[in-house]
């Protein structure tokens, strides 16, 4: 890169701030995948909320969670969302926080933009969270995902095999449940009702 910016560019203070930046930059993007790895909870991560901005997850602090990747053209969306909304009506009161993280990775089930999602889930009547869409599993996974991967497996491997798994983040911000696609989330209460 450096070669790059000194072809298009004579030399000079700019191009040696540019040249620290972008490995600056490039350190950065490395030390934040690499984070996931020591963290202790997910109040270790900060990610973005469906229009762009930085929520840190200490914000959640003393609740407990569900942290559920979601689609909007699922077969499972219907029955997924209308059980989360109940949920999230039930437990609220009690310090439920559901966290949805839109993924397009299965079947391209989430093919929209930020809008089309707001727009989707308004039709929905969410209440709950929302947040910008990430992918789930492969190398360039959301932190915060490799984070829970790793600390409740999956059946056979670790990665996430469809939309709407689920995972149950106790008081401590520490994973502790895990759900598959087909669990129904009014099933996960009985569960969920051991960590209020």
């Amino acid at each position: 890169m450096a070669f790059l910016f000194r072809s298009l560019i004579p030399s000079s203070g700019l191009v040696a701030t540019s040249v620290f930046q972008a490995k600056t930059i490039s350190n950065a993007a490395k030390n934040m995948t690499a984070d996931w790895k020591n963290a202790t909870s997910v109040y270790d991560f900060t990610v973005k909320n469906i229009k762009g901005e930085d929520v840190s997850l200490e914000k959640y602090k003393g609740h407990v969670l569900i942290i559920v990747n979601v689609a909007s053209k699922c077969g499972f969306t219907a029955k997924h969302y209308k059980e989360l909304n109940e949920l999230d009506e039930k437990h609220r009161e009690k310090g439920l926080r559901i966290l949805a993280f839109p993924c397009n990775q299965f079947g391209g089930q989430e093919p929209g933009d930020a809008d089309a999602i707001c727009s989707f889930v308004k039709e929905q009547k969410v209440k709950f969270d929302l947040f910008e869409k990430v992918n789930v599993n492969g190398n360039d996974a959301d932190p915060l995902w490799k984070y829970l991967k790793s600390k409740q497996g999956g059946l056979l491997i670790n990665d996430i095999k469809w939309n709407f798994t689920k995972f149950i983040v106790d008081k401590n911000g520490l994973p502790v449940e895990r759900f598959a696609a087909n669990t129904s989330p009014l099933d996960m209460e009985k569960k969920l009702n051991k960590y209020f």
